[in-house]
């Protein structure tokens, strides 16, 4: 296991390039933010706050789900659960966010032949990951609860080779839940390590099933954080050492050996 380096990060107001709707909750959103660019990697998240507003007064975790460093961009998916995110949907082109990152530890890019598992909102952070592993034979095992939430296989066609696709209604792909083919997936023998991002429940499942197939496994956890930067222990976990893991900094990856499930 790799000791977890030190984050740069910086704070800088960024400018909307653009924003659209995929689903009428979920957006896509194109920023400005040349210095985060330049040293974002897979698995890491921006901290945001609207510069126009009082409201919202904490900021909130974005994953970072593609990178342009020559064009000096990031882009954001992200679903409106609340009153950030309804204002920050409303936002235009030219708008300015307050953007802090990139922040906590990313994905250790070990493996040869990744697979890549995810369900709901956290296919976002998984997307630069398969483009960082564009010259691998990458595979995606994604989920959602029905077809109208996996608008994300138009999104990977042309990242992932093989895309294999579950909705708990059955109306896209296998009916059931992703953990439900990984065990079929893995017993092939051809991936050597698996990236997961989504629900804890599925997290943990998908740690289960890499555990019994001797496969290493990382997962990005999903927890609320508050400061984002380790100071108000909001987003901590426990962890295999004995300690409370603080998911902001010391995460969001984690490999699953150091987790407590």
């Amino acid at each position: 296991m790799e000791a977890k380096e030190a984050v740069a990060k910086t704070c800088v107001k960024s400018r909307i390039i653009n924003q659209s709707a995929i689903t009428y909750d979920v957006f896509v959103m194109v920023v400005a933010a040349p210095e985060i660019a330049a040293i974002a990697r897979p698995g890491q998240f921006v901290h945001i706050r609207l510069t126009d507003a009082l409201e919202p007064l904490l900021r909130r975790p974005f994953s970072i789900a593609d990178c342009d460093s020559s064009e000096g961009t990031l882009t954001l998916i992200y679903r409106v659960v609340g009153r950030g995110t309804a204002l920050m949907s409303g936002l235009k082109s030219g708008h300015t966010l307050d953007c802090m990152g990139p922040l906590g530890n990313g994905f250790t890019l070990s493996g040869q032949r990744p697979l890549l598992v995810g369900g709901g909102m956290g296919l976002a952070p998984l997307l630069m990951l398969a483009k960082t592993f564009c010259s691998c034979s990458s595979t995606l095992l994604m989920g959602g609860r029905n077809a109208q939430e996996l608008f994300w296989p138009n999104i990977y066609r042309d990242v992932c080779n093989n895309i294999y696709i579950t909705s708990d209604d059955g109306s896209l792909g296998h009916r059931g839940f992703t953990v439900d083919l990984l065990p079929g997936l893995l017993q092939e023998k051809k991936f050597d390590v698996v990236y997961a991002c989504g629900p804890h429940v599925m997290l943990k499942s998908v740690a289960e099933v890499a555990q019994k197939y001797h496969i290493p496994c990382q997962v990005s956890l999903e927890e609320y954080m508050a400061c984002g930067v380790g100071a108000c222990l909001s987003c901590t976990c426990a962890g295999t050492s004995g300690k409370r893991n603080k998911v902001c900094t010391d995460g969001p990856v984690f490999w699953t050996e150091e987790v407590v499930w």
